[in-house]
């Protein structure tokens, strides 16, 4: 067993991601600060407003996504960052959000939910189902149409929108019309050391697995939950009635066997929209190739588009 397979080693690697994340994000600018992210496709504006949305694990601070295009309430997309459920990578999936506001005509609010070590599992996936919950109920009064609703994140943001679709199908809503899954994590029972990926040297290494692994869900036995691990083959639950899903997995990516899995079981369930394979792309191969992710950006666009009906 590896050193950072240690619940206090892996959390104190955790603490330090943390910290240079914070660090980068405050630089004017540079790969992986907010004034880099703001500043990718200046042909989507930044049209945003914050609010606070309460939990029962603590409040959610959240950017709302305004669309161009005046009218009647629009639809509202939930989005959940990635970072290993670890690093508050919100502002990464800024070029992301404003791109959905403005082809889909969506409002579109990102998450910065709450990340281990300080709030492991099951906090993040409990606090992203309540915000969900909220932003359905609330829609009149924010103004947007909470009954038109979809969900979907990047890298961890993935695993939890899919944990957000499992628990509005355990608990009868709220009704979600489409789960984006882009490179989600879905298989945390399933050791990173044992997980195979398409080149020698990806982006996500097994130790950073292991460290966010470990940070996330401290206890090995836990991993196998299905609100973790969906993918994972002790997870065999009827999944009928869960909301409709796009999977985009990347060709070089870690995580890319527990992905197809997991569209394969959607499929099953005739829950399945689409799963597209994104060919010679790597994990987070959006934060850096544009032309890339404008694709997969206008894919989840169409597909967001046709399930609230505004395409």
């Amino acid at each position: 067993m590896s050193v950072l397979a240690r619940p206090t080693v892996a959390a104190l690697a955790a603490k330090s991601l943390q910290r240079l994340s914070l660090m980068a994000d405050r630089r004017p600018s540079g790969r992986g600060s907010a004034a880099a992210s703001h500043q990718r496709f200046p042909q989507f504006p930044r049209n945003t407003r914050e609010l606070t949305i309460p939990t029962s694990v603590a409040p959610a601070r959240a950017t709302v996504y305004l669309p161009a295009v005046e009218g009647p309430p629009p639809p509202v997309h939930v989005n959940f960052h990635g970072g290993g459920y670890v690093v508050p990578l919100t502002e990464l999936d800024d070029p992301l959000c404003r791109f959905l506001a403005a082809e889909a005509d969506i409002v579109v609010i990102n998450v910065d939910y709450v990340v281990a070590p300080q709030h492991p599992f099951p906090a993040p996936p409990r606090q992203a189902f309540e915000v969900v919950r909220w932003i359905e109920e609330h829609g009149a009064e924010q103004g947007w149409d909470g009954d038109r609703l979809t969900v979907g994140g990047q890298s961890a943001g993935g695993g939890l929108a899919a944990a957000v679709a499992r628990q509005s199908l355990e608990e009868s809503g709220p009704s979600i019309a489409l789960q984006v899954l882009h490179y989600p994590p879905l298989d945390l029972a399933t050791g990173a050391k044992d997980k195979r990926a398409a080149i020698a040297k990806p982006m996500l290494r097994p130790w950073m697995a292991e460290v966010f692994d470990t940070s996330y869900v401290p206890d090995p036995k836990v991993r196998a939950d299905r609100l973790v691990s969906p993918a994972h083959p002790s997870d065999t639950a009827d999944l009928k009635g869960i909301a409709p899903a796009l999977v985009v997995t990347a060709e070089y990516d870690l995580l890319k066997a527990e992905g197809v899995r997991y569209a394969d079981r959607l499929r099953t369930a005739g829950a399945l929209v689409e799963h597209v394979d994104v060919a010679g792309a790597d994990h987070g191969y959006d934060g850096t190739d544009d032309e890339r992710a404008l694709e997969t950006y206008a894919l989840i666009a169409r597909q967001v588009r046709q399930a609230v009906g505004t395409s």
